[in-house]
């Protein structure tokens, strides 16, 4: 997923406009990895760190149990023990 973040910008471009009006800075200036810490603003880094912080909040009160890993899906689990066993077994 890195990889592909990296390489996409170059292949495809970036968005356009700007991601800090008020500075002139446009996402044409923002440089693939590491070169973009120093050139996004402080508030563009809290941003996307309360956006994170609102998804896995907001994923709590939909968790089906509070047992770990339980995530509802019964494709590697299942309701009778032997199987369970077995498909985690694999």
């Amino acid at each position: 997923l890195a990889t592909m973040g990296y390489i996409t910008p170059t292949l495809v471009g970036t968005w356009p406009g700007y991601i800090s009006p008020s500075s002139g800075l446009k996402f044409a200036d923002i440089p693939n990895g590491l070169g973009a810490l120093s050139k996004v603003p402080f508030a563009g880094w809290a941003q996307i760190l309360i956006y994170c912080a609102f998804v896995e909040v907001s994923g709590i009160q939909n968790r089906p149990s509070d047992a770990p890993g339980d995530l509802g899906w019964k494709i590697l689990t299942s309701d009778d023990p032997e199987v369970k066993t077995k498909k985690l077994s694999a």
